[in-house]
């Protein structure tokens, strides 16, 4: 049994966990595959990819500003503020490492912040007031959404989901 220290511990943990898992499921399908969307109205496996990174760093940024508030401005300008520099990649090596990097620049900005900011409240999207704990919690199931859509596409292009492969002890395809 994993004992924590604090509960900044237990949630960056919960979050590596889950971005990891985005990981291995963007790194399971072909390069050749980051275009497929199932409708035209859905994001390619690319766009998902770059989506997470992009929440990602939204949510790490505001959750970690002493004034945060997720009702201070609309949610294309908190995109624009946190991720606005970071170009949709054009490969898998570049998609991953993005992944990979941008995670560990938002757990960086939450143990700089401490766990006494992540307890006090902040203004939601529906403009109650939440913890930034369970904003946190909410970030990370966001990813876990996206990260079910992933393997889905993965099934819809013939493949074995990663997390399938990994509880079936697979390596293969």
């Amino acid at each position: 049994m994993t004992v924590y220290k604090s509960l900044l511990e237990e949630a960056l943990e919960a979050w590596a966990y889950t971005r990891q898992g985005v990981i291995d499921e963007v790194e399971n399908i072909p390069e050749k595959d980051f275009g497929f969307r199932p409708t035209p109205k859905n994001r390619s496996v690319a766009e998902l990819a770059h989506h997470i990174i992009e929440s990602g760093l939204m949510m790490s940024g505001e959750l970690t500003r002493p004034d945060g508030d997720f009702q201070r401005q609309d949610y294309p300008e908190f995109l624009k503020e946190y991720a606005g520099h970071i170009q949709p990649a054009d490969s898998k090596k570049k998609l991953s490492a993005l992944l990979k990097s941008t995670h560990t620049e938002g757990e960086k900005k939450f143990r700089e912040a401490g766990e006494l900011l992540m307890l006090q409240y902040i203004t939601r999207f529906d403009g109650l007031k939440g913890t930034r704990f369970a904003w946190m919690q909410h970030g990370i199931s966001h990813e876990e959404y996206h990260r079910g859509q992933l393997a889905l596409y993965a099934r819809l292009l013939g493949r074995v989901p990663a997390l399938t492969k990994l509880i079936m002890g697979e390596t293969g395809n």
